[in-house]
Formats: C-alpha cells, sequence, structure tokens
C-alpha cells in the first residue's frame, strides 16, 4: 500500500534536536521520572515495586488496574470495554485499521491529525475533507458535514480539540455531530488527547454520547507524559471485540513498567491536572499579551488546549522562514505546508514558561527584518 509521509514527525525528526527554544510541540511540559514518583509521597515504596517486577509480557490488554482507571474517566464505559495501546497513534491505527475496507467512504476533518486522514486513504478508503474555518474559529460547519455524508458513510474522524489549532467541540456541537452520524450509521472515530482545561467547558468523549462513537487518548498530552508510551482506545463491547482480534497483529503488550507507571499517574492525575491548569493559563496570558504587541503574528485563541495555529504576515514560504528561524535564533515552530494551511504555524506554547518567554522573544527579533 501506498502511504504519504508524516509531515509534522518527518519535520520534528530533522529539527527537533536543534532547537534552543523547542515551542513547536503539542505536549503540557512533561514531567520527570522523579515527578512521577513523588506523586502521592510514595517514592520508596514504588521505587522497591518496580525493582521486584518480573520483566516478562504482562499484560496483554492493559492490567486490570489500567483499565480501571481509564474506564473511570468516562460516564458509561467498563473496564472490558478498554484495551492499552502504544501511545493514541497506536489506538487511531487500530480502529482504522479493524474497520475500514476499500471503497469505503470516511469523512475526516482537515487539517487534524495525518492518521485520520492518510490511513484510511491506505487502506483504499474514499475521504472526504470536512474543512475548519478560520472565520468559525476554526470550527468546521455542520451544514457542510451534511453536504458531505452518504448514505453508506462508514466512519466520520474527528480531534477534539484540534491539532493545530486548540478549537474545541462542545456538547452541543458534539450531540448535532452524533444526530448526523445516526441518520448513516457511520462511526465516529474521536482523537481526544488535548483535553481542554479550561473551566466549565463541557466536553464530553465521543463514546459518552455515541454507541458508535469511538474515543483514543493517550498520557502524553494532557497528562505530560509522552514518555510512557501508553494509550487507550474505548468503544461498546461488539467494536472492542473486532479491535481485539486486529489488535493481536499489531502489538503484544505495552510493557510492564510503562503500565505501572500509566497506573500511577491516572490515579494522582488530578494533582497533574491542576498543575497542568496553572501553567496553561500562565502560558496563555503571555502568549495572549505577545499576540497583542506583535503586529506580525495573529492568533484565534485556544481554548485551554495545548496547542495553537498563529499568522504570519511574512512575504516568505513558512518552512524556509522556520528553517532560517531555527538556524539563525534556534527557534523551533512547525511550519504551514506540514498543515496545508500556507501562512500558520504550529506554536506549541505549552513548554516550560522560561522556554516560551525567551522563544517568543527570539521569534519578535526575528521578525523585525520584515519591519
Amino acid at each position: 500500500m501506498e502511504i504519504q509521509a508524516f509531515g509534522v514527525e518527518e519535520w520534528l525528526n530533522v529539527w527537533e534536536n536543534d532547537a534552543r527554544y523547542d515551542i513547536a510541540g503539542s505536549s503540557i511540559a512533561s514531567l520527570t521520572l522523579d515527578d512521577i514518583l513523588t506523586l502521592g509521597n510514595q517514592k520508596e515504596c514504588l521505587l522497591e515495586q518496580l525493582a521486584a517486577k518480573t520483566m516478562n509480557y504482562g499484560w496483554i490488554e492493559g492490567s486490570q488496574a489500567f483499565k480501571e482507571e481509564v474506564a473511570s474517566l468516562y460516564q458509561q464505559v467498563k473496564p472490558s470495554q478498554v484495551l492499552q495501546t502504544n501511545g493514541a497513534t497506536g489506538a487511531n491505527h487500530l480502529a482504522l485499521y479493524a474497520l475500514i475496507e476499500p471503497e469505503d467512504h470516511v469523512i475526516s476533518l482537515y487539517p487534524t491529525y495525518q492518521q485520520l486522514y492518510d490511513i484510511p486513504k491506505s487502506l483504499g478508503a474514499d475521504v472526504s475533507f470536512w474543512h475548519i474555518r478560520e472565520e468559525q474559529d476554526w470550527l468546521p460547519s455542520l451544514a457542510e458535514l451534511r453536504q458531505l455524508i452518504r448514505p453508506k458513510t462508514k466512519m466520520i474522524c474527528i480531534n477534539n480539540a484540534n491539532n493545530p489549532t486548540g478549537a474545541v467541540m462542545d456538547r452541543s456541537f458534539l450531540e448535532e455531530l452524533v444526530s448526523i452520524a445516526k441518520e448513516v450509521g457511520a462511526y465516529i472515530l474521536s482523537d481526544e488527547v488535548y483535553q481542554p482545561l479550561e473551566k466549565d467547558l463541557d466536553v464530553p468523549a465521543i463514546v459518552d454520547l455515541y454507541d458508535k462513537g469511538i474515543s483514543t487518548n493517550s498520557l502524553s498530552k494532557t497528562y505530560s507524559v509522552p514518555g510512557v508510551r501508553i494509550g487507550w482506545v474505548v468503544a461498546n463491547e461488539a467494536v472492542t471485540d473486532i479491535f481485539r482480534k486486529y489488535r493481536d497483529y499489531t502489538m503484544i503488550c505495552s510493557g510492564v513498567i510503562d503500565d505501572f507507571l500509566a497506573v500511577h499517574v491516572l490515579k494522582h492525575r488530578e494533582t497533574i491536572l491542576s498543575r497542568n491548569r496553572a501553567l496553561v493559563a500562565k502560558n496563555l496570558a503571555i502568549v495572549k499579551d505577545w499576540v497583542a504587541k506583535e503586529k506580525r503574528v495573529s492568533l484565534i485563541f485556544p481554548r485551554h488546549v495545548s496547542t495553537s495555529f498563529i499568522k504570519l504576515d511574512i512575504p516568505e514560504e513558512t518552512e524556509k522562514f522556520c528553517i532560517r528561524l531555527l538556524k539563525e535564533k534556534g527557534v523551533l515552530l512547525v511550519p504551514e505546508n506540514r498543515f496545508d494551511m500556507p501562512g500558520y504555524a504550529r506554536l506549541g506554547y505549552c513548554t516550560s514558561t522560561d522556554t516560551l518567554i525567551k522563544g517568543l522573544a527570539a521569534l519578535s527579533e526575528f521578525l523585525r527584518q520584515y519591519d
């Protein structure tokens, strides 16, 4: 099969290690292993438990403790509906690999995480793009979705909140989306790694709204632990059984140490989320102040989500600009051509506050060449 190169990952693989100020990423500033082990003031006990671990395969689908912690994140999910995966990328791949066949019709949000449209294409599906709109605060049009959907549409793929823009589909939007999908019996695959941390914003998981909803997530973004390669997929019991069959061909297990750390992180998620809410709020305020002063940048601000999409007023192709910016100032962004959106770049503002401040200052200094 043929598949396109993964634009964002290809870019980061080439340039990420050259950055002094990495403001391209989409995670919230990562925890250290010591930070994780210190959660709950159980470090010595946890180290003893880790040292005693037998390095076998462990639990194929994830430990029962892991499944119970994940199930508790949802309103109507039992542990038997949870499958552990290699990050959310593994979860998305599993769902698409198990359900999409040649000539199926798939609708994908666009731009979004590239897996959600290029994997279906590689499997022979007919993929229609459901475009996000800047004039609608980077949300897509539900009226346009009604024009795109067909009687035999197999799946609608979304990323909520959206990567790269940080736009959020709230409950009312999702409920109308579900009503459209129900008309034709389409699955909805929702990549939910970017949990909004804005107070009083109601954003339910798709699996809690729709029997044919499939939710994927991981520890990488909102929980600040991308180094533990743990994700999960949650669906109804029948669909989960389908996934089990295909999962056996894609992985055996995530590993006993990763599972152990994932359970500990999820048990103490409120401590992590409290830390991250404060960091996101602080850094977003810094970005808002910077945008107000930077005449060559505009931004539709994300909803306390760890990724944003700045618009650059520059007389230069954005990738060339980003390469020069990195080489001359050490600042890393992800350019527009990785999202097919000329004139924009992904700004990952939820890095450490010090890195953000220094990176934005260097970016502004670099932009003065056009004044």
